[in-house]
């Protein structure tokens, strides 16, 4: 018998076994405001676009260009800030500032004489911040490529004449691509505001000596050597209407800081492979000076962390600095500059500072930081097809595990080609096939308020109560046991549906055994949508693994009507 313990707020892992259940309770993140409320010439009538869309070509110059002839990352990052400012003012109505960035993965550089072209529309509206994302491509006049340089997305502000915040009206996604963003950049939002505690619990459960990489012939460089530290006059061109800096105007500083410091480490010509998330925590105006200060964490094999500090003060040095925004760069050196090969040039050995604390701690938290993005490129970048049925669950990346189990439902949720399959007793079934997977839904109406559908629903220790699949009374087939994550949501805005997602992982603590079926599922769970006060919808997706598509289809051919049976004792439950 497996060992019960109460499950968590939003995060459980379950382990299922023959119809007895055990969870182990996830730390709960911090509790997020949720319910706070990216070419062309000639815009074409069919399909309509979206009214936020931006579009920006720019032609890359010598002027905009590194000694390499390649377009410079800071000044792409001036356009991406500009577009995406634009855009935000569209929905906005007012002025609008950039309140972070999300991390940014750079595929390919960009030559002098090729077009960058940036496309940028707001996913949604909060209460006064809103998401847009922005894509980046490049088109050589030439041969006709276009070729993909990076997917971003911000977070912006809109601020009144006053620099009060102002409440924004609600953006109604139309297309299903829209669809899909406008739900997940809830999710996404929430993985923001808790990026800073996976930082701080993963460092809290990794030892705390530095472990120094060694290498055979090899001498440490002192990070020391890699300081640098600048200043800018922040002029009219550098701001906004307003007089704010522009946010891209800053980053362009601080990646050329942190490109003098990388060098100053490698004696060769960096390139910035990636920027890791980052806010910005103040404003600075038109005459304020900005110091950047840029030094190298950490290096690697074959990239190096870079960590940049902005602050700002006025004519009146008496005054104290403000702290403007703090980034996180990393660089790579490629064997003859081509983004066609992977990184080979080994950067030098780095020996933390000595001189204050802070050395060891940049050191530690860079390799926590190289993990984190590991984790959050394999489980968040990866497109769902290419995610096997069953990931390892651990400290490190249950935030991201966690979005990839929402926004995953979430998007099988805005998917716009369900066809009604069979429809029995008032409980209706709903089949789509795309690619390699057929997925299926099951919804009906229920005479229970949506918040305790949702309770119910979410514990797992009571599903063998109602749903067969889960008891496995079959005597002639091996029980079925299942580790699952499942994720909990409640509506960020009206009209949001209560979401509890499940996905499989594995669990060192609980391997599969030879007296059972592992069972997988890789994206399943309910959304449970208010419509009255004691009334509510009830839909159950699935994305059917090899496992589930015999009820499926059996189902789907009027072989069975086991998908409304179970419904119905869901209802009673």
């Amino acid at each position: 018998m497996v060992k019960e313990n109460i499950v968590g707020p939003e995060e459980i892992l379950s382990f299922c076994c023959n119809g007895l259940q055990g969870s182990t309770s996830l730390p709960r993140a911090q509790e997020p405001a949720e319910r706070e409320e990216v070419s062309g010439a000639m815009a074409s009538p069919l399909p309509a676009r979206n009214p936020t869309e931006v579009q920006m070509s720019q032609l890359g110059l010598p002027c905009h260009t590194n000694h390499r002839g390649e377009l410079s990352t800071g000044q792409l990052l001036k356009w991406i800030d500009t577009a995406a400012c634009l855009s935000a003012e569209r929905h906005a109505g007012c002025p609008c500032v950039t309140a972070s960035m999300d991390d940014i993965y750079f595929e390919h550089t960009i030559s002098v004489g090729q077009v960058v072209n940036i496309k940028a529309k707001v996913n949604r509206a909060f209460n006064s911040s809103m998401e847009v994302g922005i894509q980046v491509s490049y088109e050589d006049l030439c041969s006709g490529k276009h070729c993909s340089i990076c997917k971003a997305y911000a977070t912006f502000v809109a601020q009144g004449s006053s620099g009060s915040k102002v409440k924004l009206k609600p953006l109604t996604p139309q297309t299903e691509e829209e669809k899909i963003e406008h739900s997940i950049a809830a999710e996404r939002r929430r993985m923001r505001l808790v990026h800073k505690d996976t930082l701080k619990d993963l460092l809290t459960h990794s030892p705390r000596e530095t472990e120094l990489e060694t290498r055979d012939g090899s001498v440490a460089v002192p990070a020391e050597k890699t300081r640098v530290e600048s200043v800018e006059l922040v002029l009219p061109p550098h701001a906004n209407h307003q007089g704010n800096t522009f946010g891209g105007q800053i980053m362009a500083w601080m990646e050329n800081v942190a490109t003098i410091a990388a060098s100053r480490l490698c004696h060769a010509h960096p390139t910035l492979r990636a920027i890791e998330m980052f806010h910005f925590r103040g404003p600075s105006q038109v005459g304020d000076r900005l110091v950047l200060k840029a030094i190298v964490n950490n290096a690697f094999k074959n990239s190096m962390e870079v960590g940049v500090c902005a602050e700002a003060y006025g004519q009146e040095m008496s005054i104290s600095r403000r702290h403007i925004n703090s980034a996180f760069m990393t660089f790579v050196v490629l064997p003859g500059h081509s983004w066609r090969h992977h990184p080979s040039f080994v950067p030098p050995l780095l020996q933390p500072e000595t001189t204050c604390k802070d050395g060891e701690r940049r050191y530690r938290e860079a390799s926590a930081r190289k993990k984190i993005r590991l984790d959050r490129k394999y489980v968040v970048s990866c497109k769902q097809t290419e995610v096997p049925l069953s990931v390892p669950w651990d400290q490190s990346n249950k935030v991201y595990l966690s979005y990839n189990n929402v926004s995953a439902l979430k998007t099988l949720v805005a998917k716009a080609n369900w066809a009604l399959a069979r429809e029995k007793e008032e409980v209706r079934m709903y089949t789509l096939e795309e690619d390699k997977f057929l997925s299926f839904r099951i919804e009906m109406s229920v005479h229970i308020a949506a918040g305790q559908a949702f309770s119910l629903l979410s514990d797992l220790r009571r599903r063998h109560e109602w749903d067969s699949h889960y008891a496995n009374n079959n005597k002639k087939n091996k029980p079925k046991d299942f580790v699952i994550l499942a994720s909990r949501r409640k509506p960020c805005s009206k009209g949001d549906p209560y979401v509890v997602a499940f996905r499989s992982v594995t669990l060192p603590t609980h391997p599969a055994s030879a007296g059972f079926t592992r069972g997988e599922t890789i994206c399943s769970g309910f959304c449970i949508w208010p419509e009255s006060e004691e009334t509510s919808k009830v839909a159950y997706y699935n994305q059917a693994t090899p496992g589930y598509l015999n009820y499926v289809t059996t189902n789907v051919a009027g072989l069975s009507s086991n998908f409304c049976a179970t419904f119905k004792a869901c209802e009673k439950f």
